[in-house]
């Protein structure tokens, strides 16, 4: 089928779902701990950033082999309930075990797999855009994208990609966190190094950080990266979508802080979310999910670097404005979308919490139903 998607909730026909293979570690440097800023303050105290000579890959944060098998389990679960759903899933190429680490001009990083592919890449109709990382470890992704890609292009499709950055210390800007820590105990990102290879801020910007609603997208903007990326997004989307920009909904991804399950009716984390949202996000009809119980997640041992924070589950992937998929370990949440009228398809995912990414992280949804983009703010 050709390359289709506009929004979020439209019947699912195709989607590509990430790679768990040899997904072994996580390398803690700067770019790494601003990404995941908002979500786990706490592992600034108890997993103190490693700070060693030149931009290297840092400290290894070494991932447990058992829950590496168990998210490899959970992740071939999902494809087969893709299937049962008469859904096309198609798969990136995996991460070779001898690959360890990658260079540029700039830097050197560990290679993590494309597993929550939903980051670097988002598709507007007939189009996918790869977009510039955020994350160094995450630079080369979607090269093992390339034959899906390549594949809907070949169909008709169009593939386009946003400048990349050089990431080098000084490309990030740092004010979100500055603010956001001042007077407080954590620890501050405060040391960039210089490089022959500075430019100033560069366009940095994750496809999770946009809201697609048929013609109109909202981009949660955060920082002069964001921006950048956004001024981007503008110019080439200019007379077929109109953006929108969220300002510091959250540090960077707003897909475990807000979702649309449908035109008219979003899933937002709390109310106070929903107060920072824009007016004509906030005529539409909300969900409030119960609070994340503690027996919702695994226990882990102190060593083991929690990622997420415990909304993570409200990373659901709607495969029809009735059908959701949503983590079988929060029957609190399904009861919740099902007493709203919705038919929730369970589907394990243990270790969320280690891995960074939630149901939507997982996919990207390439071909939905539908004939082009709507207006649906007036709902």
């Amino acid at each position: 089928m050709l390359l289709n998607s506009y929004d979020s909730w439209s019947p699912l026909r195709e989607v590509v779902l990430g790679s768990a293979d040899n997904y072994t570690s996580h390398a803690r440097e700067l770019s790494f701990d601003l990404f995941f800023h908002d979500e786990t303050p706490y592992s600034r105290i108890y997993y103190p950033r490693h700070v060693s000579p030149g931009a290297g890959t840092g400290r290894r944060s070494p991932i447990k082999q058992r829950y590496v098998e168990e998210l490899r389990e959970d992740v071939e679960q999902m494809a087969d309930t893709f299937a049962q759903l008469s859904i096309t899933v198609h798969r990136p190429l995996p991460l070779d075990a001898a690959t360890g680490e990658v260079h540029t001009p700039a830097f050197a990083a560990a290679v993590v797999p494309p597993l929550n592919i939903r980051d670097n890449s988002i598709v507007f109709g007939d189009e996918i855009i790869e977009t510039p990382p955020l994350v160094r470890s995450r630079y080369f992704e979607t090269q093992f994208l390339k034959p899906v890609y390549a594949e809907y292009f070949r169909r008709g499709g169009r593939w386009t990609v946003m400048p990349r950055p050089m990431m080098t210390d000084a490309s990030f800007d740092l004010s979100y966190v500055a603010e956001a820590d001042k007077g407080s105990l954590f620890e501050t990102i405060t040391d960039p190094r210089p490089s022959p290879y500075d430019t100033g801020f560069e366009m940095m910007i994750d496809g999770a950080q946009c809201l697609r609603l048929g013609r109109d997208v909202f981009v949660n903007v955060s920082n002069a990266n964001h921006a950048l990326g956004c001024d981007w997004l503008e110019r080439h989307l200019e007379g077929r979508f109109r953006v929108h920009r969220l300002h510091r909904l959250a540090d960077s991804h707003i897909d475990s802080t807000v979702l649309a399950l449908r035109p008219g009716l979003l899933l937002v984390r709390t109310p106070d979310v929903a107060e920072q949202l824009p007016k004509a996000l906030q005529r539409w009809d909300m969900i409030f999910p119960p609070e994340p119980e503690d027996n919702n997640f695994p226990d882990y041992d102190d060593g083991d670097l929690i990622l997420t924070s415990r909304y993570i589950d409200l990373n659901v992937l709607s495969v029809s404005p009735d059908t959701v998929m949503v983590n079988a370990a929060c029957p609190e949440l399904a009861r919740t979308l099902e007493g709203r009228g919705f038919t929730v398809v369970p589907v394990r995912h243990r270790h969320r919490r280690l891995f960074g990414g939630g149901l939507h992280c997982f996919t990207l949804d390439t071909v939905r139903e539908g004939s082009g983009p709507e207006d649906y703010l007036d709902y």
